[in-house]
């Protein structure tokens, strides 16, 4: 974990397989999850009990929060499974090997499954980075992992992926076809999921987004989400150099390269970048690139590999 100057800015790293994941948690046990997440220290001994308070949440949020709700979401912590998707597999998994409510104190202290911890503490690249008080913010379940979904791919700014396989992350869709498929309409599922995602993102996060729906023949099959930061700050201008050079230093950064290298790239090479940045993200919607490593370090090595950029800079 990552520490930041106020809990109001903390900062969340959350293994991709928890993000795009299959699990059903309302509101609350979200909540609940996220300030979990903000506490794990890559130093916590398996044995730990972490600790969390309904105070610590309403401040976050500002909003208050019923006692009786809290304990009935934790309740139903202890059951609920993570499906995830592995190359020859598919696991099943509980977070937690215990959920104890403490009566008349307002918090719960919590045991991690052995079996989690690998996507709790072994992140290396494989990571989402997030806002925890953004996470906490949105109101709406389908919202928050939309959310957290969004920050994945933010340093692409696109997602492709079909509807379906999206209503299956967030358990609206059976992939075995047993349990009933909500939303089967596309225009509920549009008001009721997807709008009001978009609605509570756009005003409570640090990103944008916004999507579109893709029809293959008479039917919607496939969804495009859009993701964009928020520039919280006027970009200053350094008047000695040329405006486009500094628009594009500042579009190879958005990319999570540093300063120096997007500086490099600007001055003879940008549109080789953005030739390469189109390729990654085709291969990445068409799963022809398979990432093994951040997504910066795969556009600089691709950038390398042509002999756009030298490989010592």
């Amino acid at each position: 974990m990552r520490e930041e100057t106020s809990i109001l800015e903390k900062v969340v790293l959350q293994h991709n397989a928890i993000t795009s994941g299959r699990y059903e948690y309302n509101a609350t046990q979200l909540d609940i999850m996220f300030m979990l997440i903000a506490q794990l220290g890559k130093n916590d001994l398996p044995d730990k009990i972490y600790k969390i308070y309904v105070k610590d949440i309403e401040s976050l949020t500002g909003k208050q929060w019923n006692h009786q709700q809290f304990k009935l979401a934790t309740e139903g912590l202890g059951s609920r499974t993570f499906s995830i998707q592995l190359e020859n597999r598919y696991r099943q998994m509980w977070m937690f090997q215990h959920v104890d409510y403490i009566d008349g104190a307002a918090h719960i202290e919590v045991r991690l499954s052995e079996s989690m911890r690998p996507y709790l503490f072994d992140l290396k690249n494989n990571y989402t980075r997030y806002k925890l008080k953004a996470a906490l913010a949105c109101t709406s379940k389908h919202s928050k992992r939309l959310y957290q979904f969004a920050c994945q791919w933010r340093s692409v700014g696109i997602a492709t992926m079909r509807i379906s396989e999206l209503k299956e992350m967030l358990y609206l869709k059976d992939p075995k076809g047993i349990e009933k498929e909500e939303y089967t309409d596309i225009s509920t599922f549009k008001k009721r999921v997807l709008d009001v995602a978009k609605r509570e993102i756009n005003q409570s996060t640090d990103i944008n987004f916004d999507y579109k729906l893709i029809k293959e023949g008479r039917a919607y099959t496939k969804i495009k989400i859009f993701v964009n930061f928020q520039e919280m700050s006027q970009t200053l201008i350094d008047f000695n150099e040329p405006i486009d050079y500094q628009l594009n230093v500042k579009a190879i950064m958005a990319y999570g390269i540093n300063e120096q290298t997007a500086k490099i790239i600007a001055k003879k090479n940008f549109k080789d970048f953005e030739n390469v940045v189109s390729e990654v993200k085709e291969g990445i919607r068409t799963k022809r690139i398979n990432l093994d490593k951040d997504l910066p370090s795969y556009i600089i090595g691709t950038l390398q590999k042509k002999g756009i950029l030298k490989t010592k800079i």
